[in-house]
């Protein structure tokens, strides 16, 4: 049987992309994954993660996209969709560009509370029907989420570096509980392309910014 997985990379983050990757694979050739260590992202490190990903797309098949912050803050934004239902469309768009090679089941790891929801929405987003398995912490459960998740990750996390690259800048991680990104954010709020701006760090630090504006126009 040829199965799938399908993880994203960078939720969280006020930041950069959400990414989003599938891998596929036949069912037989799944202990090559095993043999490799994949597993969850969130286990591995980084430098780990690195040397596998060659590894893992000389295994499986796969396809990434990377969802940039402008089309994030306009699902986040939106009264009729939002950050779970724009992840179900580049998940089916993932899987409607694999059925070529014929995938019989996918297993998706769910950013919903709702897992029957997430998955009926996926499922009138396909163009053919595999059977779909729709669960919490897949990317811990199943080897082949295991390797979506490092493609994710890995691809995530390659991006934010060429971001600090190419504005000569260090943002630290991207998440907001980081202290040198919230930092990053309080003082550059206006500077830069790559903020997600529905994000409540962002909002907060713009609208502190326009209040000591006001107070040194008054």
């Amino acid at each position: 049987m040829i199965i799938a997985g399908i993880d994203e990379a960078g939720r969280g983050p006020v930041i950069g992309p959400i990414v989003m990757a599938i891998a596929v694979i036949d069912e037989k050739d799944l202990p090559k994954l095993e043999a490799l260590g994949v597993k969850d992202s969130k286990l591995i490190s980084p430098a780990k993660r690195e040397r596998m990903i060659d590894q893992i797309k000389a295994i499986c098949k796969f396809e990434i996209i990377s969802v940039q912050p402008k089309d994030i803050d306009a699902a986040v934004e939106s009264e009729t969709t939002n950050l779970n239902w724009l992840e179900a469309d580049v998940g089916a768009k993932l899987i409607n560009n694999m059925q070529k090679n014929k995938v019989e089941k996918v297993f998706v790891d769910c950013p919903s509370a709702n897992p029957k929801a997430y998955t009926e929405y996926l499922q009138k987003k396909l163009s053919y029907k595999p059977a779909l398995i729709v669960e919490h912490k897949a990317d811990f459960k199943y080897l082949i989420v295991g390797a979506a998740s490092i493609l994710a990750k890995v691809t995530r996390d390659r991006a934010i570096e060429e971001l600090k690259k190419k504005h000569g800048v260090d943002f630290g991680s991207g998440y907001p509980a980081d202290p040198v990104t919230a930092q990053f954010v309080k003082d550059n709020w206006n500077k830069y392309d790559f903020f997600r701006k529905s994000w409540g760090t962002w909002k907060a630090a713009a609208k502190k910014d326009d209040k000591k504006q006001q107070k040194l126009n008054f």
